[in-house]
């Protein structure tokens, strides 16, 4: 993330913004080929959901609802790993490190999700 690297964000609702912008930022730098504007649009509705059903959670109307969105947010982040493994870097090393950094967060926020959904069981 852009932030400090070495400080972990606990503020998931910040933390889930930021990981949707470092991938729109990093879509702005890939080449516009047929299969990567495709990838783009599902890559960014991905890591956007994450965040947002992660303020809906915050804001269900009963623990079921929490629930439910929160295994929302696990199964957008599993689906946004998914296309970042798909985006065509062009042989950019930094892109390619930049899709790897955010592959990495996107699994460890579904691990984050994926404890939360225990604490709740």
């Amino acid at each position: 993330m852009t932030e400090n690297k070495n400080v972990k964000q606990f503020d998931l609702e910040k933390r889930t913004r930021s990981f949707a912008l470092e991938v729109r930022n990093l879509i702005r730098s890939l080449p516009k080929t047929l299969s990567n504007i495709e990838d783009d649009k599902q890559v960014v509705r991905s890591s956007g959901s994450v965040g947002a059903n992660y303020i809906e959670a915050n804001e269900a109307l009963s623990k079921k609802d929490f629930i439910m969105r929160i295994k929302i947010c696990r199964k957008e982040a599993k689906e946004t790993t998914y296309w970042l493994s798909l985006l065509y870097t062009d042989d950019d090393p930094k892109a390619q490190e930049q899709v790897d950094m955010l592959k990495n967060e996107s699994i460890e926020l579904m691990k984050i999700f994926g404890s939360i959904l225990k604490k709740c069981e």
